[in-house]
């Protein structure tokens, strides 16, 4: 009886089988489909969060500076659902403006333009005065600039990933109340 086994013999009993092999990368396919999927959901999801961060972040530093500005502000001088104009504290004159086409909120003051929300889907102010109507807490609609005491805002933000709309903020009746009037 030889116990020496051929070069060739050697050679057959090293490699895999056709069946092992498909069976291998059939079971790698499934491995790696799962890995892709996952990365992708979880791409999306920093992405999303990353961006909800960023739009809440602006829309509440937008109310606050407006907040600010209208309670420091003299009177109003003109106002309409899309425009209000003030008379500064310091004398100059200060709008905010919504533009529905660009989805932009301007801050204007003397000839210094700032953009205060961006992607805005709409916004609306409306002008109050000083008191409520009805033995209720809500106020009369102003008729005119000079009797405007309380001011409310309200908007509605969105951004969008890869084209989809992914994220909307909404500010509600943020009302502002003008102090020096």
């Amino acid at each position: 009886m030889d116990l020496r086994i051929t070069y060739t013999e050697k050679r057959a009993r090293r490699a895999f089988t056709l069946i092992e092999l498909m069976f291998t990368l059939g079971v790698a396919a499934i491995v790696v489909t799962g890995v892709l999927a996952f990365l992708a959901f979880s791409n999306r999801s920093f992405a999303s969060l990353t961006n909800y961060l960023d739009l809440d972040q602006k829309t509440q530093l937008a109310l606050d500076k407006m907040s600010r500005e209208i309670r420091q502000a003299a009177n109003v001088t003109s106002f309409n659902s899309t425009n209000l104009t003030f008379t500064a504290n310091n004398g100059d004159t200060l709008s905010y403006s919504y533009d529905p086409n660009q989805q932009t909120l301007t801050r204007t003051q003397g000839s210094t333009n700032e953009t205060y929300l961006t992607e805005c889907n709409s916004l609306t102010f409306s002008v109050f005065t000083r008191s409520p109507s009805n033995s209720t807490f809500n106020p009369y609609t102003a008729s005119s600039a000079g009797s405007v005491k309380l001011v409310e805002l309200t908007w509605n933000c969105s951004r969008g990933i890869l084209g989809v709309t992914a994220n909307t903020e909404s500010m509600q009746s943020a009302k502002i109340v003008m102090r020096k009037k």
